[in-house]
């Protein structure tokens, strides 16, 4: 964006995006990408049927190295290939702690053999794999031998102790056209062809105020691409936590289209080609065979893990400024939000609340008590959370830094020295988180007695954790610095945060005995941070191109299982206009992680700070936002459980419709919702699509019935907020707000039943103590299930195992779509007689409203209309 030059930076002495490599600065690519390919061979009388799969040896005739191919089918419809040297002078780094436990494995069994291919299959038949005796690998040393153990970028010389290094492989995805996944890049959901620019680059970096439409590397990677076509969904996961970069091939292209003709272009079968290269580590892939959208979700969780269940407050609203100056700010900010009527959950505190930037500490002038602060939130059911970076400031009269030096808990240069790097307070050490007992240690700093000054509604924000070091190159830490084991940096930079992460919140669960459920948001993330807790799209801009394209950047997320997603409400940098923070809090609240924050250059921001239609308006979307928490808080059990995500690309939902495909300006919210965020400034009217030909849609705000399969032109104003139920869906609401999710919980139920063309519904609502884990370890929650047919809803529990004591109870049925006005509406609860219900019907909008209920959720019950 042209306007970028103008921002000035929060990182001091920051370059901009010079600092930052493109792939024509890394060795590695360049070998990978211009050399000829060498030749390897399976050697087919090398194969060995295991109790794993199969194991076969690769060969290059030339340099005679062997290479050892293990393909591993499993029982949930996956396959493990696994691509290691034979004889390794030294192992090769395998990446631990992400896959969450080895998977049943299937049994092989040849079906066909030749000279040139073996054919095996498994799971009755249904797939098969066929080795065929060439395969290509495509490092050339094509440097100066000198070269190849040392590589300069800018100042930086980072020496390769152990040789150059790469790994790549060619996948070809035969019939698909559309794929997904890679994130964290700020660009569309349907990744992009690379031929025309840059590859995907995962590397984990802090990024300031990062391009638009760009595929270099942001906070985080997940190494999970998502192919789909009408008829089935595949995914591959690319196990490697080193700088990682994919290349995209479609064909036939656009181009080669618009030339072929029409004939020959019936012929062309379309196909993806993924190039994966790695700069270290083996070949580990997993490929998801789906072949539902909703199956490989359940695939990949199964693999690295299902979605943490958050505490309810964290599906709040948060609100967060670098920096709330004091405890009386902190306070005044507080009673704002109740002076308002506008429910929030959460304040944050960003490094200023420390002392001179040392986590775990309080700045004692401005934070005198902050226990008693916490215990001024606590009485309104609300929390704190702080800031805690992985740089320890390097200060040998602080007890902590001495203790970490101590107990052997820093990162090392590559001379075995304690590598020291710049971040916020200046020179500092760096926690080596891989490092299981760093981890401990780490997770021991967070218990009441050693933290002082916290208490159990105290929570945390791990940022800088790519790592950001201000001296490094490209601002990270350097590749050739060393962790526990002897592991160099670059074999496992990516893995960084997570192990952050979960240390972070291994001490939130120690800090409470296991009891409680923690919350921990990360900027940097990998595969399997979605067991730990949510994320953010990290220093965005006060721009309508960012909030934009905020909306397929958590959908990517979504899709590569980190659902629990946000981006900073207004934009990190700069100063939002009334209309783009209105827009944006609209945007916001109908996704995950819902947090307004803004850096220490801006003007304060606090939603009543501009006027009373903007306050209005930002009232009622945060009010509209609690009060469908029962509704999220139900995709999260799913999510927790299933590995759905709660926000949904279009064609999950509607995975046989193509005009789905592409479109990343609007979602799903579970199967019940569509949301079209408008992102652009001035409109009086949007342009929605609604899938599925045989659908109903229903206007969330008016009632207004839409039929699917076509594109509606709503007018908007700067209240509208599109957004439709689909038929044969029901979506559970709170019947207020509450000013925090405690009182929330405390406020009885409205359903909304919405019919589909044959006067059917069903949906789900999950409901548990919104903090603990007793609905884990005690079975203590309530899931039950609505079913609407023949104009009879029942409710009933939809699990054996749970039970729930709750006095939650519906006050009121809305159901849509109902074409002609009952004569009685007659609500059944069992061993009760029946009971007659009040209701009102509205003849235009064929919507009929049973109220007055008082319905528990815990019992079965049905309404019968008539």
């Amino acid at each position: 964006m042209a306007e970028e030059s103008q921002l000035v930076s929060v990182i001091p002495d920051d370059e901009g995006q010079e600092k930052f490599k493109k792939s024509e600065h890394v060795a590695f690519y360049r070998r990978q990408m211009q050399g000829p390919n060498l030749q390897y061979r399976a050697l087919l009388d090398t194969m060995v049927l295991t109790e794993k799969g199969a194991r076969f040896e690769l060969l290059e005739p030339d340099t005679q190295t062997r290479l050892l191919l293990s393909v591993s089918p499993c029982k949930n419809d996956t396959v493990r290939i696994l691509i290691d040297e034979l004889q390794p002078i030294k192992s090769r780094y395998r990446v631990p702690d992400v896959i969450t436990g080895e998977p049943q494995c299937e049994q092989l069994r040849v079906e066909r053999q030749t000279k040139d291919s073996v054919t095996l299959s498994w799971s009755s038949g249904r797939h098969q794999d066929r080795p065929r005796a060439t395969s290509h690998d495509s490092e050339l040393e094509e440097d100066a031998p000198g070269l190849l153990w040392r590589e300069t970028f800018r100042q930086f010389v980072d020496i390769k102790a152990n040789g150059p290094s790469s790994t790549g492989a060619d996948l070809c995805l035969h019939g698909f056209s559309h794929v997904y996944g890679l994130p964290e890049h700020a660009d569309s959901l349907q990744l992009r062809d690379t031929r025309d620019g840059e590859p995907y680059r995962l590397y984990n970096l802090d990024v300031f105020a990062y391009d638009l439409y760009s595929r270099f590397g942001l906070y985080g990677s997940v190494p999970l691409l998502v192919a789909h076509k009408v008829d089935r969904t595949l995914g591959v996961f690319w196990l490697n936590a080193s700088e990682t970069f994919v290349n995209i091939h479609y064909s036939p292209t656009d181009h080669e289209d618009d030339q072929t003709p029409p004939l020959k272009r019936r012929r062309l079968q379309p196909q993806t080609d993924v190039h994966w290269l790695s700069e270290s580590g083996v070949i580990d892939c997993v490929v998801l065979l789906g072949p539902s959208p909703q199956q490989l979700f359940s695939q990949y969780a199964q693999l690295t893990g299902y979605q943490a269940l958050p505490p309810l407050f964290a599906l709040g609203y948060h609100q967060c400024r670098w920096n709330y100056d004091d405890e009386a700010d902190v306070k005044a900010v507080d009673a704002g939000f109740d002076r308002h009527n506008i429910p929030y959950d959460v304040i944050w505190l960003d490094i200023e609340h420390t002392d001179g930037k040392r986590y775990f500490t309080w700045d004692p002038v401005h934070f005198p008590d902050p226990a008693g602060l916490q215990r001024h939130l606590e009485k309104k059911k609300r929390k704190l959370v702080v800031i805690s970076d992985p740089h320890i400031k390097a200060d040998p009269d602080w007890s902590l830094y001495c203790e970490a030096r101590d107990g052997g808990h820093f990162v090392k240069d590559r001379e075995g020295q304690l590598y020291h790097g710049s971040c916020w307070p200046g020179e500092s050490c760096y926690l080596d988180f891989s490092s299981p007992a760093t981890r401990a240690w780490y997770s021991r700093c967070f218990t009441l007695e050693k933290y002082k000054g916290t208490t159990p509604s105290l929570f945390v924000w791990n940022d800088m954790n790519e790592p950001s070091v201000f001296d490094g190159p490209e601002q990270t830490m350097p590749k050739d610095t060393v962790h526990y084991g002897g592991w160099e940096h670059r074999e496992l930079h990516n893995l960084y945060g997570f192990y952050q992460h979960m240390a972070t919140v291994e001490g939130l669960i120690t800090r409470s005995g296991g009891s409680e459920r923690p919350f921990v948001l990360s900027r940097s993330f990998f595969a399997g941070s979605q067991r730990l807790g949510a994320v953010w799209t990290g220093d965005n801009v006060a721009s309508w191109e960012y909030l934009k394209i905020s909306i397929p950047m958590l959908l990517s997320l979504s899709v590569a299982g980190i659902v629990f997603c946000g981006a900073d409400v207004g934009g990190f940098i700069r100063d939002p206009d009334p209309e783009l923070l209105v827009r944006w809090y609209q945007a916001a609240a109908l996704q995950p992680f819902f947090r307004g924050h803004s850096a220490n250059v801006t003007k304060r921001r606090e939603p009543w700070l501009f006027g009373d239609k903007v306050t209005a308006a930002i009232r009622t979307v945060i009010q509209q936002r609690y009060c469908l928490l029962p509704y999220w808080y139900t995709l999260f059990y799913q999510a927790h459980t299933s590995g759905l995500p709660p926000l949904r690309p279009l064609w999950v939902e509607f995975s046989q419709e193509q005009s789905t495909f592409t479109v990343d300006n609007q979602y799903m919210i579970g199967g019940a919702l569509l949301a079209c965020p408008v992102t652009e400034p001035g409109l009086q009217e949007v342009k929605v699509l609604l899938p599925g030909s045989g659908e109903i849609w229903y206007d969330v705000h008016s009632a207004k019935v839409h039929k699917g399969g076509e594109t509606l032109s709503l007018p908007v104003t700067l209240d509208t907020v599109p957004l439709f139920q689909c038929g044969g869906s029901v979506v559970c609401r709170s019947t207020g707000s509450g000013s925090c999710t405690a009182e929330l919980q405390q406020l009885p139920l409205s359903i909304t039943v919405a019919l589909n063309s044959q006067g059917a519904a069903d949906g789900e609502l999950y409901l548990d103590d919104g903090h603990s884990f007793s609905y884990r370890d005690r079975k203590a929650f309530c899931l039950c299930r609505f079913n609407m047919l023949s104009g009879r809803l029942l409710c009933r529990a939809a699990s054996e195992e749970g039970a729930f004591d709750c006095d939650t109870v519906v006050h009121s049925v809305t159901f849509l779509g109902v074409k002609s006005k009952p004569s009685t509406v007659t609500v059944h609860v069992s061993g009760a007689k029946d009971t007659p219900a009040a209701f009102q019907y509205t003849q235009t909008h064929y919507k009929l409203t049973a109220s007055n209920l008082n319905l528990r959720v815990a019992m079965d019950w049905e309404i019968q209309i008539v």
